[in-house]
């Protein structure tokens, strides 16, 4: 079997991975992933589709992630993951889709309007 090349996107994160046949290796921009993803939990959402699919081991990825922070950059490998599984295998897509893996995230940051202090929020009132 040959490499396989997806990407996932979340938040402003882009992630590029290249799966491939081996021991459960994860590169993440040239790093072990315990060393670039320093919280538990953000290792475990990034191996979340290896674990519903039952292959946890069985594969090597190369990541080559940018933009946004660690949180979004755990979300876009993690959605590149499921989309290569489903390359390999698609009688995985359900189980992942039952999870929520397969869906891209919509949710991005509001835009600050003008006028205002941020997004919704505004400068305090005074009446007089």
């Amino acid at each position: 079997m040959e490499v396989i090349n997806t990407s996932g996107r979340r938040k402003t994160s882009v992630a590029r991975i290249y799966l491939k046949p081996g021991k459960g290796k994860i590169t993440v921009n040239k790093r072990d992933i315990n060393e670039y993803f320093t919280v538990p939990t953000l290792v475990g959402s990034v191996k979340q589709p290896f674990l519903v699919t039952e292959q946890v081991d069985k594969y090597d990825i190369v990541a080559n992630v940018q933009g946004g922070g660690i949180t979004g950059q755990a979300g876009a490998i993690s959605l590149a993951i499921a989309k290569a599984l489903v390359e390999i295998d698609a009688e995985l897509k359900p189980a992942l889709r039952a999870n929520g893996l397969i869906t891209r995230d919509p949710r991005m940051v509001e835009r600050k309007k003008p006028g205002q202090k941020k997004a919704r929020k505004r400068f305090q009132f005074s009446k007089r």
